[in-house]
């Protein structure tokens, strides 16, 4: 179970999220629809992420009206349904003994309600461990806001979706994978699969271990048949906590798959040969 609190760079918000934040309700669901997306900023003025939602924003998010707000006005603008948000919280888990802390980017409806966790929750991505870099997961934010939407126009298409476990849900595309190309960061797999030789040997489908700046142009340009990995895990020496893992396609914004493990000797931070043994099935 997890459990989040937002926290915002300078700023403390003063409710804290629940342990699991309800789905949005049809009539919910609506009001998003008809709402203005306020994006929360960051309090720090030197905060890359300020810099990189904004361009993702202005690049990728068609689905509603959008305008960038500070954190203080948040408390009061959440109350109002005709309001939704995208806020960026911080959170950790109670079956993670390391207490690893991680960023998660939220798509919430506005509620007049007491407390921040009764507010409908959309969606919610992890988004990067919490401390590590912005320019580490900065260049996906466009990928992951493209899907964020998708997702919110299906659950509006069709609010009998909204109680699905969203993301392990999209895993009914698994068999469409091996029709695509994967890119990924050599640092995004586990050791042991740092070669195309090693994954070839365990995966018929097509994967290329790429630069950044390649996956930054197949989100740019939206190449068909891609897909990229959105690897989530702690930086550095750390051998311990949570590692997401999921696969979004460039040119349809859908998730193909979502997974997480917790890391040890056994499966390290990474995409693990479990991973490409599910995604050849």
């Amino acid at each position: 179970m997890k459990k989040p609190f937002v926290f915002f760079t300078m700023f403390l918000l003063s409710a804290q999220l629940i342990a699991q934040a309800p789905f949005p309700g049809s009539n919910e669901i609506k009001q998003f629809s008809a709402s203005t997306t306020c994006v929360v900023m960051e309090g720090s003025q030197f905060s890359a992420y300020n810099t990189y939602i904004r361009r993702a924003m202005n690049d990728y998010w068609k689905i509603t009206p959008y305008e960038f707000i500070e954190a203080v006005d948040f408390n009061t603008r959440r109350l109002n349904p005709s309001y939704s948000f995208i806020v960026l919280t911080e959170t950790n888990f109670e079956s993670d003994k390391s207490n690893s802390v991680f960023n998660f980017i939220n798509l919430l409806q506005g509620k007049d309600v007491e407390k921040l966790g009764e507010m409908p929750e959309i969606c919610a991505i992890p988004l990067s461990f919490a401390g590590e870099d912005d320019l580490e997961y900065g260049y996906k934010l466009g990928a992951v806001l493209s899907f964020m939407q998708k997702h919110a126009k299906m659950i509006s298409d069709d609010p009998s979706l909204t109680g699905r476990r969203y993301l392990r849900y999209y895993n009914k595309n698994i068999p469409l994978v091996r029709s695509k190309t994967i890119l990924v960061k050599e640092e995004d797999l586990a050791p042991d699969l740092r070669t195309i030789e090693r994954i070839k040997a365990l995966y018929t489908g097509k994967i290329e271990i790429v630069p950044e700046e390649t996956i930054v142009e197949a989100i740019g340009q939206k190449t068909p048949n891609t897909l990229i990995l959105h690897k989530v895990g702690p930086v550095g020496d750390r051998s311990s906590g949570y590692c997401f893992k999921m696969l979004i396609g460039t040119d349809d914004a859908d998730m193909y798959y979502y997974n997480q493990h917790l890391i040890n000797k056994s499966n390290p931070n990474g995409l693990l040969t479990a991973d490409l043994k599910r995604l050849s099935k």
